[in-house]
């Protein structure tokens, strides 16, 4: 489960795109990191760049994108529309996948430091990254703009968080730079069935976090109530971090409500929809469809696809794919444009398209692989397969048990087990090509040179790295294959017994994905210089074989019993 962040960096040139196009080329020549979007604008001057990957690769495009448009940009000569006050105006990060807002916020800081270490441009820490209360609000950062950075970057108050406090000629051609962390925002319009602006604005009030003006009297014209400062009193609406207006789409000819949420912990897509369609349903309005602008995390689809599923009472423990399909169809994303998920979700954006895998290959095409000349697919990856295969047995029988008639009031139990066993077969199914990658690991530390002593040496080490390493796999392909025969053993227990026999041969075949993967562990550890470490691995590995053949006798009898 790689963790994944955005980055999205503001660039103040929207014109020439030689500049940008060399600004994003120091993003793509680092491996790891994905451009997704480049975003240019003419009366704004100003050039908005998406690219997601890893985190340290990511800093490390952006510290490259950063550092170019110092050296390519002229701050002293830039005008736009758009408030700025460096080459790079502004550099957030955003967590996507399998991290936290406390890491992301970390990796922010190194970024920052570097920044203005290595490449010599002052930074200001924002939003979650900020180390100040004040210096939250990129705004108040950014007051008075470049015009003002030289009379405020060498007070106490405005010193910058790294880098230089003096307004050298290389800050006055870079200006400075905001480095932040906030929470992924996604763009987000709900069309309506109505061609009224003023409508689709009341329902928008309805709902964003700031809600309407209190008036006196008539609520649309009658005077604004304000409070003891003269500030006007506001009516909260219902869906917190979040920030809405209506408006009318030509090309469509239908009113829409253009939403921007900003936490989707807070609020989340499913929940924004669901409350649009009752506020709208509240004022005789109805919600034909929705759209997604830019991209958006997986999670965020599968949470969706998730609820739509328990409203309809029907088990969450199926393929991602069609998880996201009932997302799809529930929220109506494909109402205007087609939804391409590959081309929507971020993670499957970075996904290798052209790395050759495994699992990608047909049965027939799969079997016949693993019976050519070449040593890969092995018995590791077979143990793997065989372990997915039985764990997927498993779902399935939880899955038919769910969606069984009479056994309705029963939905969420079997639908609990369903993502169980998905969970070990979606880790097995990965450990398929894991473990012929691990193989190929030892095959390039073989080849690396051995002619000095210094040589041999990082080979040995390399050698015991990939060997450590090929030992480890099969170890996880044991330690999940038993986890996944829990699921057999409850639903030969409780499942639907016409599908008994399924859970008894998923069963069967976990069991046999453990003893094949111990064969891997054992031989692989033989090679191992740290025999203390592989006779502890072994020992591990006895036990889970110990295990599974106890537990799949117990599941055995279970079958035969109801048979």
């Amino acid at each position: 489960m790689k963790k994944l962040i955005e980055c999205v960096p503001n660039f103040s040139e929207g014109n020439d795109m030689n500049i940008i196009k060399q600004i994003t080329n120091e993003i793509e020549s680092v491996e790891g990191v994905r451009l997704i979007d480049v975003d240019s604008g003419k009366a704004t001057n100003r050039t908005v760049v998406t690219m997601v990957g890893t985190p340290d690769e990511v800093c490390e495009a952006a510290f490259r994108a950063v550092k170019k448009a110092a050296e390519l940009i002229d701050m002293s000569k830039h005008s736009g529309a758009h408030p700025r006050f460096g080459a790079t105006d502004v550099c957030p990060l955003v967590p996507v996948a399998n991290i936290n807002m406390e890491e992301t916020v970390e990796y922010a800081h190194k970024l920052a430091k570097r920044i203005g270490e290595e490449a010599g441009v002052p930074v200001y820490c924002y939003e979650s990254a900020a180390r100040t209360p004040e210096r939250k609000n990129l705004a108040v950062c950014r007051a008075g703009e470049y015009e003002a950075v030289k009379d405020r970057i060498g007070t106490e108050q405005w010193k910058p968080d790294f880098g230089s406090a003096e307004f050298t000629p290389a800050v006055a051609k870079s200006g400075v730079t905001a480095v932040g962390a906030r929470n992924f925002l996604i763009a987000y319009n709900f069309n309506l069935n109505t061609t009224s602006t003023r409508r689709a604005n009341a329902i928008a009030f309805d709902v964003r976090e700031r809600g309407r003006t209190l008036r006196e009297g008539n609520p649309a014209t009658g005077k604004i109530v304000t409070d003891e400062k003269g500030n006007p009193v506001m009516i909260p609406g219902t869906l917190k971090a979040t920030k809405a207006i209506g408006w009318f789409i030509e090309e469509f000819g239908v009113a829409q409500i253009s939403m921007n949420m900003t936490d989707l912990t807070v609020t989340s897509i499913h929940k924004a929809f669901d409350e649009v369609c009752a506020k709208a349903q509240a004022r005789g309005i109805r919600v034909t469809g929705s759209e997604l602008v830019g991209v958006v995390p997986l999670k965020a689809m599968l949470d969706a696809g998730k609820h739509y599923l328990r409203m309809q009472g029907r088990s969450t423990g199926i393929a991602d794919r069609e998880i996201i399909k009932i997302a799809v169809k529930s929220l109506g994303l494909d109402e205007l444009y087609s939804f391409d998920a590959d081309k929507k979700i971020i993670e499957y954006i970075l996904e290798d398209k052209d790395q050759k895998k495994l699992v990608d290959l047909n049965l027939t095409h799969f079997v016949e692989e693993t019976a050519s000349e070449s040593m890969a697919p092995g018995g590791g990856s077979i143990s793997a397969y065989m372990g997915a295969m039985g764990a997927a047995l498993g779902s399935m029988v939880a899955n038919l048990s769910a969606h069984k008639p009479g056994w309705d009031d029963r939905w969420e139990e079997f639908s609990d087990w369903a993502e169980q066993g998905k969970y070990y077969h979606s880790k097995l199914v990965h450990l398929v090509d894991e473990d012929t990658n691990a193989f190929n690991k030892i095959m390039d530390a073989i080849r690396l040179p051995k002619g000095t002593d210094a040589e041999k040496a990082a080979r040995n080490e390399a050698m015991e790295e990939a060997t450590k390493f090929a030992t480890m796999v099969p170890f996880q392909t044991m330690e999940l294959c038993l986890g996944s025969m829990d699921v057999a053993k409850a639903m030969a227990e409780i499942g639907n017994p016409n599908s008994v026999t399924d859970a008894g041969v998923g069963a069967l075949a976990a069991r046999s994905g453990v003893l094949g993967a111990f064969m891997n562990v054992k031989i692989n550890a033989a090679d191992l210089q740290d025999k203390a470490w592989a006779t502890y691995i072994i020992a591990k590995g006895q036990a889970i074989v110990d295990k599974a053949i106890a537990l799949e006798n117990e599941i055995v009898a279970m079958v035969n019993a109801k048979i």
